[in-house]
């Protein structure tokens, strides 16, 4: 029997948590979940994009799934640690960035466009029981398919029915793009 990218992903997530035999800090818990929702979408949309080189399963892949298997990861992780993707350009409204989200990827845009940071700098910040653990994304090749300044009329289209309140284009190939964060708060 053939297994879908994200089964395999979410099969993936009991071996990243299973059993506790060894204590985890709440860093690593945060990066690990970061690691595994954004390996789990990226692999989603290499997939359709590779069905569909100009784009419109990949957008129909995001409109219709992405926040599903974010959903589907958070079951999966343990009750103390959620994961979810923001940005200060929003596309989908229901990811709408907190005031602590605002300040670190505020921080990233600057860092980025100054060439001082990239997306491979995480960033930690504990607030009461709570830590939060922030990766940058950064635009970069088909991304721009989606949220760059000459996206074709058919994705421009879809984006724009999906998606009415867009704020997600125009961006350029280095551009940060957003953050993936995770939450992890003590048992």
């Amino acid at each position: 029997m053939k297994l879908s990218l994200l089964t395999t992903s979410l099969l993936l997530t009991g071996s990243l948590y299973a059993s506790g035999a060894h204590h985890v800090s709440a860093t690593q818990e945060g990066i690990n979940a970061i690691k595994l929702l954004g390996k789990t979408l990226k692999s989603n949309l290499k997939a359709k994009l590779q069905e569909d080189s100009n784009g419109t399963a990949a957008i129909t892949f995001c409109t219709s799934e992405a926040q599903n298997i974010t959903a589907q990861i958070n079951e999966k992780l343990p009750s103390n640690v959620k994961v979810r993707r923001t940005s200060l350009n929003l596309r989908n409204l229901a990811n709408k960035p907190d005031a602590t989200d605002m300040r670190i990827m505020k921080k990233y845009q600057d860092a980025i466009k100054k060439h001082s940071a990239s997306a491979t700098l995480m960033t930690t910040v504990k607030e009461g029981e709570t830590t939060r653990v922030y990766k940058p994304l950064v635009v970069g090749g088909v991304c721009l398919k989606c949220h760059g300044e000459n996206i074709a009329p058919n994705i421009a289209s879809a984006i724009q029915a999906a998606y009415p309140e867009d704020n997600a284009t125009g961006l350029k190939d280095g551009d940060f793009r957003g953050v993936i964060v995770a939450e992890v708060t003590k048992n």
